[in-house]
């Protein structure tokens, strides 16, 4: 039996939204030959049952799927109509889908900003290298002349020359780090979808489960910054029950004198707006000390998640962040995301 011949009904549950953007997948897959819509269905996560649930108006799919959907098709990639009006059925379906669209929307936009950013990174470093190729004199024909716009002595060629090197090596710089946010939110972003069709996220393996997945490791710390009582408690709710250690810190000295324990942490939740030290200013205590700089920082922050603020957040040292009021799916998807960087780091994976 092929993935053709495979696919279920359509599901009497879902709203007008999901089943209009289903039923607009589906047709296109039926549109598929066998070979083609078998292996479309084998790269689905975690299994093909998974494009049986896209298919069906069970789950809403990751837009990675719809792309694949359409880069298989023979005439789709050519109608940019077909992939604009799956872009809107997809949003309107999240918009409605309680409670993980918001999730899934905040996430994907946080990896479209990542995305452009490798691209703008790496177009900025060929533009400098392709200034400095041009700048450098060949053995065969050394520069007498200079460059437009440039100094024609040796020493103002020198200078141009490692200008341009040195802005080209920030842009790859640059590029590098936003491609490993681009990669963790791709995560984060399974993550999320994982999820769906449950009412809380998985709890943690517990007894033999949990000696298999960790052995003998302590449960990851997490710590927690804010000097609002009440957000702590938020955050403990959310996290509490998923395999985590809580150290909980209401000011930024606080936080400091927490990370003074010997054992490590996979990640630091950090509110910006506090009192005497905000979580800026803690922030670059933490990146300076040896022992600690290297833990991940994700800053909780009411001030905004645009990109003015996104870009102030990945400056000050963050390796991530979430918008107030926090999202219980958000949060748990980007801290397991931490948590499973920090286990592979501690078992060398």
């Amino acid at each position: 039996m092929t993935a053709l011949d495979g696919l279920p009904p359509m599901s009497v549950e879902p709203g007008a939204e999901l089943r209009e953007f289903a039923e607009e997948m589906r047709t296109l897959f039926l549109g598929l030959d066998a070979p083609a819509a078998d292996a479309l269905a084998a790269r689905c996560t975690p299994g093909p049952e998974a494009c049986a649930d896209y298919l069906s108006a069970v789950r809403i799919p990751p837009w990675e799927f719809v792309e694949a959907l359409l880069d298989v098709l023979p005439d789709a990639p050519d109608r940019p109509d077909v992939r604009e009006r799956l872009r809107r059925s997809r949003l309107a379906a999240l918009r409605v889908a309680p409670p993980i669209g918001w999730a899934v929307r905040q996430i994907e936009g946080q990896l479209h900003a990542a995305e452009r950013e490798v691209q703008e990174a790496d177009e900025e470093a060929e533009q400098a290298e392709r200034e400095l190729a041009r700048t450098r004199p060949t053995p065969a024909a050394p520069d007498t002349t200079g460059t437009p716009g440039a100094p024609a002595d040796g020493t103002g060629l020198a200078q141009r020359t490692a200008l341009l090197a040195e802005k080209a090596g920030q842009a790859r710089e640059r590029s590098a780090r936003a491609a490993a946010r681009r990669d963790l939110m791709r995560r984060q972003l399974v993550l999320v979808e994982g999820q769906q069709g449950t009412t809380a996220a998985p709890p943690a393996p517990t007894g033999a489960a949990a000696a298999e997945a960790g052995g003998d490791d302590p449960l990851p710390k997490i710590l927690l910054v804010d000097d609002r009582p009440e957000n702590l408690v938020v955050l403990e709710a959310l996290l509490g029950s998923h395999g985590h250690h809580l150290v909980s810190a209401t000011s930024g000295p606080d936080a400091l004198r927490a990370l003074m324990e010997p054992d490590d942490y996979a990640a630091i939740l950090l509110d910006v707006q506090m009192p005497g030290m905000d979580g800026y200013e803690t922030a670059a205590h933490i990146r300076s000390r040896a022992r600690t700089r290297d833990i991940p920082i994700v800053f909780v922050t009411a001030i905004g998640s645009g990109p003015d603020h996104a870009r102030h957040a990945y400056a000050a040292g963050a390796a991530d962040f979430i918008p107030k009021p926090v999202d219980p799916w958000t949060v748990r998807a980007k801290v397991a995301s931490f948590v499973e960087l920090h286990r592979a780091r501690r078992t060398g994976r």
